[in-house]
């Protein structure tokens, strides 16, 4: 096949863009860049990638780029095209939407206004690890040199995708093992005192006590793992919808009040008297509230106060969470969203698994959003998470996508 000058002039984008994608190792990072390198070329108007679980059968972890119409829905095309993406493996190509859609069982009208498609596999060994779909060929249809340039960065793009998997369970498993040994030695000591038979029947309760606690923060320190584990493998599930943002304030309330009342804590809430709707994760959003409001009561002096504000504008809205508590040294600010970090002053006086607020890192991103830190020693914290406001159909977001049956 003799190439033309532009398509010789694609192959060496091609390889510029596979040569970065074997050094990109976050998986966030890395699905922006597959999904713009296939927009990119294949001279589409609109790009997406979804990753596949076959134990459940569905795509998660939806990624898209819209270069001109915002109003595509990737979650509709995927389900239409899920089917036979699933059953043969192989790529597939609609360029006349009369003809060609209906060879693969698709209603043109289901279609709507999308020109053209191509919807390639993402496959390890026969394996379907996900999928990616380019939308609308900026000028004409989609050529067999379009397919061949989408299907070479399928191939590499799968390599990173499962190297990027590989690398963060490693090293997350890594760190784990480390923060076990602490808890397991303390209790190797304390069964071995327990042991002695000169020991005080006083001390053994004590002694039961220290393990029982121990054993406590083994299986929070567990939990918090696996949640991490999904968030950072891309493997966690999403599943968008219009939700009153008081009401996750009002269930992380009820949730924490008695923790709040055992300290003498107040907990307050400062919302617009208008019902405001933004499009969330319900459990997962209630979880940063909770940890947040969580981390505000334990890292807080006896009486004091945590408020919880929220607010929104055209382009953005937002949470905060206050409190009046010891405050964050400023050189630890960078690093309390790091996994298993925790301030050594107070690394004693508080338990925990050093994990929550690198879920709600995670959790936030995954929103699009980002998270903002304040504080004063002896004073107290403030931290904001904001998001831009869009529609659930909105598909640059992190969901679970139901494969017809």
């Amino acid at each position: 096949m003799i190439l033309t000058e532009s398509e010789l002039d694609r192959y060496k984008k091609l390889i510029a863009i596979l040569r970065d994608l074997a050094s990109t190792l976050d998986m966030d990072t890395l699905l922006n860049r597959v999904v713009s390198a296939a927009r990119e070329v294949s001279g589409s108007t609109a790009a997406s990638i979804a990753l596949y679980d076959p134990s459940e059968e569905q795509f998660y972890y939806h990624v898209r780029k819209n270069q001109d119409d915002p109003g595509i829905d990737f979650s509709f095309l995927l389900n239409l095209v899920s089917g036979k993406i699933i059953a043969n493996k192989t790529t597939i190509r609609i360029n006349d939407v009369i003809s060609d859609s209906e060879k693969y069982g698709i209603k043109p009208a289901d279609l709507g206004k999308v020109r053209n498609l191509v919807v390639v596999p993402l496959l390890s060994k026969r394996e379907l690890i996900g999928v990616f779909v380019a939308v609308d060929r900026v000028s004409g249809s989609y050529s067999d040199t379009d397919v061949e340039l989408l299907e070479a960065l399928a191939v590499q793009s799968t390599i990173a995708i499962i190297n990027s998997r590989l690398f963060h369970q490693s090293d997350l498993m890594a760190e784990f093992i480390h923060e076990l040994r602490t808890p397991l030695t303390s209790i190797g000591t304390a069964t071995y005192l327990i042991s002695r038979p000169d020991m005080p029947e006083e001390k053994v309760k004590n002694i039961l006590g220290n393990i029982n606690n121990e054993i406590k923060r083994l299986n929070d320190l567990a939990t918090s793992f696996l949640e991490l584990a999904r968030l950072r493998s891309g493997r966690a599930r999403y599943q968008m919808s219009q939700i009153d943002i008081e009401q996750i304030i009002d269930t992380a309330f009820q949730t924490l009040q008695l923790t709040a009342d055992g300290r003498g804590i107040t907990l307050q809430k400062d919302v617009p008297t208008s019902r405001t709707l933004v499009a969330v994760d319900r459990d997962k959003m209630t979880q940063v509230l909770i940890n947040l409001i969580s981390n505000a009561i334990k890292y807080n002096r006896e009486h004091g106060w945590v408020i919880v504000r929220f607010g929104q504008d055209e382009a953005v809205w937002w949470f905060e969470v206050e409190d009046n508590g010891m405050g964050i040294p400023s050189e630890a600010i960078p690093r309390i969203f790091q996994r298993f970090y925790r301030g050594k002053s107070v690394e004693r006086e508080v338990t925990g698994s050093g994990l929550g607020l690198s879920i709600c890192s995670e959790i936030v991103k995954a929103h699009g959003g980002k998270i903002e830190v304040n504080s004063l020693l002896d004073q107290g914290t403030f931290i904001r998470c904001i998001f831009p406001v869009r529609p659930t159909t909105d598909q640059g977001l992190s969901r679970t996508f139901n494969v017809p049956g």
